[in-house]
């Protein structure tokens, strides 16, 4: 995958509802533009092989390349704004796991925008949704 300027097949809900939520804070269309190249991206969850922390845009975008579920639709957004180029994304997903059980999962992504770029974000997300759809 070129990771300039296009999502693994599967990835676009979640990069898309993203950027909406997003839109007017960060500058670029595609999400890999508006992410600081040392931005720093962390997973308040634990799964066995999973890393919880990213340090650069290149690594979060590679991660991605990997990504094995198949996501159909996301929704549900809501947007807050805080001091100091906070956003906060309460958001949700919706597709199947490799083996074709379906995933539901929901999200809150606190976001930090420093020049109109991400600088850090901070994930949490519903772990027992991921359990459920690989039991």
């Amino acid at each position: 995958m070129d990771n300039k300027k296009k999502y693994k097949k599967g990835t676009e809900p979640f990069f898309n509802i993203v950027m909406e939520g997003l839109k007017g804070e960060v500058d670029g269309e595609w999400f890999g533009d508006t992410v600081a190249e040392n931005a720093v991206f962390d997973f308040l969850y634990n799964f066995p092989g999973f890393t919880n922390r990213f340090e650069s845009r290149d690594a979060y975008m590679k991660w991605f390349e990997g990504y094995s579920n198949e996501l159909h639709s996301a929704d549900n957004l809501r947007v807050y704004k805080a001091e100091g180029g906070v956003v906060v994304l309460e958001y949700e997903v919706h597709g199947t796991v490799p083996s074709g059980k379906a995933y539901d999962n929901r999200f809150c992504s606190i976001v930090t925008i420093k020049d109109r770029k991400i600088v850090y974000w901070r994930d949490y997300m519903d772990s027992l949704a991921v359990m459920l759809a690989n039991s």
